[in-house]
C-alpha cells in the first residue's frame, strides 16, 4: 500500500490498501523535502524528519476501512510490528515513517 499526494489539488489517497508488505508515499507536490510533503499531507501527516514523513495509524485504518477483507486488520497489525522491529513506528504506536517517492 501507499499513500498518493496529487498534485495542485493536494489530494491524498490510500492506494492498494490490500498490500501490507510495503508502505511510501508517492508524492506528486512539488520540492524534496519531507517537511514540505507532510504539510501537503495535512491530517495524515503526524511530522517529518530529514529522510521520511510520519502518516498516523488512524488515518491509514480510517482509509482502508471498507475496501480491504477480512485478516486484513491482523496483516495491517503485522506490517506495525514489522516497522517497530526496524525503528519505523513511533514510540506511541501511532504513526509510521514512510520513505516518500517524487513523481516526475
Amino acid at each position: 500500500m501507499f499513500v498518493q499526494v496529487g498534485g495542485a489539488s493536494g489530494q491524498v489517497e490510500l492506494v492498494e490498501p490490500e498490500d501490507c508488505k510495503r508502505f511510501h508515499v508517492l508524492c506528486g507536490v512539488d520540492g524534496s523535502a519531507p517537511a514540505a510533503v507532510a504539510e501537503a499531507l495535512g491530517t495524515w501527516a503526524a511530522g517529518a524528519t530529514e529522510d521520511h514523513v510520519w502518516i498516523r495509524v488512524e488515518a491509514v485504518r480510517a482509509a482502508a476501512a471498507g475496501r480491504v477483507g477480512p485478516g486484513w486488520a491482523e496483516e495491517f497489525d503485522g506490517m506495525l510490528g514489522y516497522a517497530r522491529s526496524k525503528g519505523w513506528l513511533n514510540e506511541a504506536g501511532d504513526a509510521i515513517a514512510a520513505h516518500v517517492e517524487f513523481t516526475g
